[in-house]
């Protein structure tokens, strides 16, 4: 197990938390921004100060991937490149998507059998989304969609399908499907990187410190297309 600094910048929120041998062992997060540019640089001081103070090494800098703000994502990619430069560290993307899913996951609110779409907003009716099964594995990769009472018509009729994050909150009232079911508030915080982070250090998924660019939010070309189902990996 490594001592690994999280740090998740991809909407409103900034948090950022510490993990070692496992288990959070620091966190400290601001809900009400973004206010990422005047607070991530203090919350990242304090947790490696409190590393420090225990005599505990660094060994990795998570870092939420995306998508997301673009404003958001780049001070918290630029500050997390900037440790590991610092303090001779490995650099983990995160997939914001991915980390959404993990407070369910992790509080067995996902029944048996069920698949996660994690959203978030891009603004109207317009989402990026992804489709996971409850191993996390990819049953669809992120695409930009514009949601109607159709667009995930052919998961739904086949098993429960749990919408959570910004872009699921406003799907409410369109997607009325018997099998839909909403998970509220549920934002992606740095205190619930850790499986993720720990899961991609343990495989050497490390991302190159110099060259990484996080997936902004980008000009919005959805399609109202469905989504294959041979692409479903079991």
């Amino acid at each position: 197990m490594a001592c690994i600094l999280h740090i998740e910048t991809s909407e409103r929120a900034c948090s950022v938390a510490l993990s070692d041998q496992g288990q959070v062992v620091f966190h400290k997060e601001d809900l009400d921004g973004p206010h990422h540019a005047s607070i991530l640089a203090p919350y990242c001081d304090e947790a490696l100060s409190f590393a420090d103070s225990h005599a505990i090494p660094l060994d990795a800098v998570a870092v939420s991937q995306g998508p997301g703000s673009y404003t958001g994502l780049r001070i918290g990619v630029s500050t997390a490149k900037g440790i590991c430069y610092a303090r001779g560290a490995a650099l983990i993307a995160v997939d914001t998507l991915q980390l959404l899913c993990v407070p369910s996951l992790l509080s067995e609110a996902v029944e048996e059998g069920a698949l996660l779409c994690p959203m978030i907003d891009a603004r109207r009716m317009e989402v990026y989304a992804a489709i996971y099964d409850r191993g996390l594995r990819t049953l669809r990769s992120v695409q930009a969609e514009i949601v109607t009472a159709d667009t995930y018509r052919e998961w739904l009729d086949r098993q429960p399908v749990y919408f959570m994050g910004s872009g699921a909150n406003k799907c409410k009232t369109v997607i009325n499907h018997p099998n839909a079911r909403f998970i509220d508030n549920q934002m992606p915080l740095a205190k619930h990187m850790m499986p993720l982070a720990e899961m991609a250090l343990l495989r050497g998924k490390t991302a190159d410190v110099a060259y990484f660019e996080p997936f902004y939010l980008k000009a919005f070309e959805a399609k109202e297309s469905k989504s294959p189902l041979e692409h479903v990996k079991r």
